[in-house]
C-alpha cells in the first residue's frame, strides 16, 4: 500500500465541540476514525494517525461534544452528546471511504462499541485502546469504588477527580511533556486537568449501555491494553473480549501504562493496529484467532 500522507487539516466538527475543530488526513478508500478518551483532545490519537496515514489510510480524528473548551463547557455535555458527534464524524468519514475501523481510547473505546452496534452497515471493525467500563487501575483512589453509590448527576458535579500522578503515562519524558502542556493549556490542545464528577456520572451511564449492546457487536476487534494500566484494570479488556461475540485479538502490552497512544509502546500500537486495519481491508482473517470465534491474548514485548 503506498504511504501518501496529505496535509494536516483542520474543520469544523460535525457535532460543535466549543473549540469547533477536529483533524483529518486524506488517504485511500480506507478510513479510521480515532476517538479520544474521557475530557481528552484529538491530539491523544495524533501519533497513531499519522502512523495509519502513512500507510495510505483516510484518518479523522473528531473531537467530542463539550470537549476541548473549559470544565464549563464540558460540564454542560451527557453521554449522548459524545455519541451523537462521534456517530456524526461516521457519517462523514462514510462519504469518502468504503471501509472503516473505528479506533477509540479509554472513553472513546466504549463509544466504538455503541457505534459498532447501531451501525452494523457502516463499521467493519473495532480496534479498543485501553478500553475502560471500570476506572479500577491501581493508581486510581480508594474512594473511586465509592462513587458507584452516587445516583445523581447533581451531586456528582459537586465533586473533582484529580489526575493520576503518573497521568496514565509510563515513559517519564513524555509524562513530564503532558504535565507541562497541561498547566500551560486552557483545554483545547490537550484536554482538562482532572475529571469532573459528572463526566465520570456520564461514563458510567454510557458503560451501561453499552454492556447491553455487547452481543450486537460482529465486527472483528483488536484490543491493546497494558497490564500495568493505572487507570483501568486489564479486566476491563478480558471482560469485551469474553462478552464479544465476534473474533477478539487482545494484545497484552508489558511496558505501559493507560495512555498506550502515547506511552513506550506507542509503536507497537501503531505497528499492531496497521495489521489489523490492513487484514479488515483485504477481507482476511483476524490474527490468532481459535474455535469458537474467540482469540488467544497475544503479548507485545
Amino acid at each position: 500500500m503506498s504511504a501518501r500522507i496529505s496535509t494536516l487539516t483542520t474543520a469544523p466538527a460535525a457535532a460543535k465541540s466549543p473549540n469547533g475543530e477536529t483533524f483529518r488526513i486524506a488517504g485511500g478508500k480506507t478510513g479510521v476514525l480515532l476517538i479520544h478518551g474521557l475530557c481528552g483532545t484529538p491530539a491523544e490519537m495524533r501519533f497513531v494517525a499519522l502512523g495509519l496515514a502513512r500507510a495510505g489510510y483516510t484518518v479523522h480524528c473528531p473531537t467530542l461534544a463539550g470537549h476541548g473548551g473549559s470544565r464549563a463547557d464540558i460540564v454542560k455535555s451527557t453521554w449522548q452528546d459524545w455519541y451523537r458527534s462521534a456517530e456524526a464524524a461516521l457519517e462523514e468519514l462514510r462519504q469518502t471511504c468504503d471501509t472503516v475501523i473505528i479506533g477509540g481510547l479509554c472513553l472513546g473505546g466504549i463509544i466504538a462499541l455503541h457505534l459498532a452496534a447501531n451501525n452494523s452497515d457502516k463499521v467493519d471493525g473495532l480496534a479498543l485502546f485501553s478500553p475502560t467500563l471500570w476506572t479500577n487501575g491501581w493508581a486510581m483512589p480508594w474512594y473511586s469504588k465509592l462513587f458507584s453509590l452516587v445516583r445523581s448527576r447533581w451531586v456528582a458535579n459537586l465533586m473533582q477527580f484529580p489526575d493520576a500522578e503518573s497521568l496514565g503515562i509510563k515513559c517519564p519524558r513524555v509524562r513530564e511533556f503532558v504535565r507541562a502542556a497541561l498547566a500551560a493549556s486552557d483545554g483545547s490542545d490537550l484536554g482538562t486537568v482532572g475529571t469532573p464528577g459528572a463526566m465520570v456520572f456520564e461514563h458510567r451511564r454510557l458503560v451501561a449501555a453499552a454492556k447491553k449492546l455487547l452481543g450486537k457487536i460482529r465486527q472483528p476487534a483488536l484490543i491493546v491494553h497494558s497490564r500495568e494500566d493505572d487507570y483501568a484494570d486489564l479486566n476491563n479488556a478480558t471482560y469485551l473480549q469474553a462478552k464479544l461475540p465476534s473474533a477478539t485479538d487482545l494484545i497484552v502490552l508489558d511496558d505501559s501504562y493507560h495512555m498506550v497512544t502515547l506511552d513506550k509502546q506507542r509503536h507497537v500500537v501503531v505497528e499492531r493496529t496497521r495489521d489489523f486495519v490492513e487484514r479488515i481491508a483485504t477481507g482476511g482473517n483476524s490474527e490468532g484467532t481459535e474455535v469458537g470465534g474467540k482469540s488467544r491474548p497475544i503479548k507485545a514485548a
